[in-house]
């Protein structure tokens, strides 16, 4: 078997169950999870309708590089979404079986280790709390994951200045989530200029996980991403790919359907490498996802409905837990150390007394330099409709409340 297995971690899932093992919840609750980041608003109709339009697709195998009315859509949507005067939809847009899928393999597409001693692998970079698929991307890939915290301070935003120089140097991909799982911060102008600068002088990749960009809380603002940021800093896609997925935005996890887009000497690559790999989106969701890329109604709607969630859900919580509203993403980052619990305490002793279930932060980070930048916070995933987020707030107030009692 292949040793590099060996090294991947458990999920923070399984983690979490066993965590709740041998507890059992206490009578006349209803169970509520605020755990997984799984939407649960409905699927719009008119992407429900376009599957069952298309039902004849599944007569046919699907083209890895995705259809041309899928790439078009996708095209067209990057330009009007981050401004661009331009993207080439045959080179520098790919179709993927979902985001997670297209993180982990491009791992490994661009991750050359043939240099690389056993003392000095090649780094991959991963802010910290992270999306766990980074990490298991980089060790298969033979590759050394480097965390680089991130600090509350400068609003839950990695701190690059603080990686030394032989780190950089030996980093081939550098993983960004913005906005941010699970602090929900984006990424500033600032901090792309600066990013950009690295990778120009080390030669490395940015991947740009920006599968929350479309839950946001402004409408007239909506979340810088890295290829509208490389537009505004005038450059080009050198060694930068974004990701993106209708999984958040259209509600249609079980689709799992998304794109890269970006560098087209990066997606030629990786393109080969997927027609290997064997992922190619069904061909019923590729003609579903052109309906769902050229529609911002059901969009607004859902942004709409997070909205409602987090302005009632946030003063509550606030009263008892250090939180606030978010850049962007539908989790809220709660910080419970003033409970006198740990984030592991809080989450089991929250669901065997109410039987609400959130995720301690600790498992969705890494000891480095130091510390784990996730203890004493638990992610609060806020995807079910109204009134179930409403009444797990109030279990979780009731809970703090009882701790002082």
């Amino acid at each position: 078997m292949n040793p590099l297995l060996k090294k991947l971690q458990p999920y923070p899932f399984e983690k979490l169950r066993a965590l709740f093992k041998g507890i059992e919840p206490r009578a006349g609750f209803t169970p509520i999870s605020f755990g997984i980041g799984e939407p649960k608003h409905p699927t719009p109709a008119l992407i429900r309708d376009a599957v069952i339009d298309s039902l004849d697709g599944l007569a046919s195998y699907p083209a890895t590089l995705g259809s041309e009315p899928l790439r078009a859509a996708i095209a067209a949507w990057v330009m009007q979404r981050y401004g661009l005067e331009s993207i080439d939809a045959a080179t520098q847009v790919l179709p993927v079986s979902g985001s997670r899928e297209a993180l982990f393999a491009l791992a490994q597409t661009v991750i050359d280790s043939r240099t690389a001693s056993a003392a000095e692998p090649p780094i991959v970079l991963c802010p910290n709390p992270f999306y766990q698929i980074y990490e298991g991307a980089a060790l298969l890939a033979g590759a050394e994951p480097y965390f680089v915290n991130s600090d509350p301070a400068r609003n839950f935003a990695c701190d690059y200045s603080a990686v030394p120089d032989h780190i950089w140097a030996r980093t081939q991909l550098l993983y960004v989530c913005s906005p941010g799982n699970p602090t929900g911060a984006v990424l500033t102008l600032d901090n792309w200029r600066e990013l950009f600068a690295l990778s120009d002088k080390h030669g490395f990749v940015i991947a740009s996980d920006e599968c929350y960009s479309e839950i946001y809380f402004d409408e007239g603002h909506p979340p810088l991403g890295g290829l509208e940021a490389a537009r505004l800093l005038d450059r080009g896609f050198d060694r930068l790919v974004m990701l993106s997925s209708l999984s958040k935005r259209s509600n249609v996890p079980g689709m799992r359907s998304g794109f890269v887009a970006g560098d087209a000497s990066v997606l030629k690559d990786f393109l080969l490498y997927r027609t290997y790999h064997g992922a190619a989106l069904s061909t019923v969701f590729q003609r579903a996802s052109v309906v769902a890329w050229q529609d911002e109604t059901h969009v607004r709607d859902n942004r709409a409905k997070y909205l409602k969630k987090f302005q009632t859900v946030t003063p509550m919580l606030a009263d008892v837990l250090d939180v606030r509203l978010p850049d962007a993403a539908f989790y809220l980052w709660a910080n419970v150390s003033g409970t006198g619990l740990t984030d592991t305490e809080f989450a089991a002793r929250l669901y065997a007394d109410y039987n609400v279930t959130v995720l301690p932060g600790s498992f969705l980070a890494r000891f480095a330099h130091g510390t784990n930048p996730g203890e004493g916070f638990v992610r609060i995933a806020l995807v079910a409709e109204t009134a179930e987020c409403v009444e797990g707030a109030r279990r979780i107030v009731e809970f703090c409340r009882s701790l002082k009692s």
